[in-house]
């Protein structure tokens, strides 16, 4: 069972370290030329320091060692994180190529396999658990590589990324507690608290930016505590949990996969056609957009919350309300019906008619 006490004071441990700690990680940032130059595809005007993952992984890594969880897969997972921290800082510093990048993500993700940490099966309806056999070691790395690099990439605006991992992570811990999977709750909680702790820097406009350590670290944690939790949910679809809660970052990933690749063009390419931008585009304000996207991720992560423990026909029904809003985010990205958005204008012109006639 959990000692509720020791949740709060983890999350508080958290809290303040990355808060505290950020102070001098940007002077660092700024002394060794760790920082985010403005361009045309960026929205900040002003020069910032970068590396905010190195503050959340020490707040994070202090709430985890006061908690002391003793488990199989406790070292492999903080060997991992420290190569995606490392790899992480040397990109905010140096900017290395995608392939490198790529493979400090393949070691993480070895480290978890040598483990035993993998994804062995699923669940579905009628057929019941399906063992994975050998294929459970490719879908754990792509798993693994998969969510760093979607939480890598909606990294877009002031606050975006910590905002939606940390709305993720509610929903893990509240999935963890209901299930009493411990270490999925320890880590989870101390997780929300360095974010929440970065968060004060971070919000618009950002003081500093956490950098592809933050994102990184952030999107390999999260594929991590998924595996050790809401994949060994006997649930139906328990494989559609994780990626219900992950909505938001997954398919504005696959949202530019098909869209660059339908352009013509290399997927590894960055663009300024993510959902935040589309959003932006559209005449919301950048404190505005965030809000939007994070209503979006808090959404989702109730839908996850109540598919977890929903039965056949309320899973229907969960199932058609999450399609209607990846549709509405399908239009916001503007990547179907020829980039008209019918749902979002007729949902628009809905609301000002109720604000006219309150």
């Amino acid at each position: 069972m959990f000692n509720y006490a020791d949740l709060a004071i983890a999350f508080f441990i958290a809290l303040l370290g990355s808060f505290l700690l950020t102070y001098p990680v940007k002077k660092l940032a700024v002394k060794i030329g760790a920082v985010d130059l403005p361009n045309y595809r960026k929205i900040h005007k002003n020069v910032t320091p970068r590396l905010g993952g190195l503050a959340i992984f020490a707040g994070t890594f202090l709430g985890v060692l006061y908690l002391d969880p003793s488990h199989v897969y406790i070292t492999e997972i903080l060997m991992g994180a420290i190569v995606i921290i490392i790899t992480g800082a040397l990109d905010d510093r140096f900017s290395i190529r995608p392939v490198v990048k790529l493979t400090g993500q393949l070691v993480a993700a070895s480290f978890l396999i040598s483990s035993g940490l993998i994804i062995e099966r699923i669940t579905l309806p009628v057929i019941g658990m399906i063992d994975l056999g050998f294929f459970s070691v490719i879908i754990t790395v792509f798993w693994v590589v998969g969510i760093t690099n979607a939480i890598n990439l909606i990294d877009g605006l002031d606050g975006l990324a910590t905002g939606v991992t940390t709305i993720a992570l509610t929903s893990i811990f509240i999935m963890a507690i209901i299930d009493v999977q411990i270490l999925v709750a320890y880590l989870s909680i101390t997780l929300i608290g360095a974010n929440l702790g970065f968060l004060r820097h971070n919000f618009y406009p950002a003081k500093i930016y956490m950098g592809d350590s933050g994102s990184n670290f952030l999107g390999y944690m999260i594929a991590v505590v998924s595996m050790l939790g809401l994949f060994k949910n006997i649930a139906l679809f328990s494989f559609i949990i994780p990626i219900i809660v992950l909505a938001v970052p997954i398919f504005d990933t696959l949202f530019a996969i098909v869209r660059r690749a339908y352009n013509k063009e290399s997927i590894m390419n960055a663009d300024n056609k993510h959902i935040h931008y589309q959003l932006l585009a559209a005449g919301y304000s950048h404190r505005k957009t965030v809000l939007i996207i994070y209503a979006f991720s808090a959404l989702f992560g109730v839908m996850a919350i109540l598919f977890s423990n929903a039965s056949i026909t309320l899973t229907m029904v969960i199932t058609i309300f999450i399609l209607f809003l990846l549709h509405i985010f399908a239009e916001l990205a503007g990547i179907v019906m020829g980039g008209k958005r019918p749902v979002v204008t007729a949902l628009r012109r809905l609301l000002r008619f109720r604000r006219r006639n309150r």
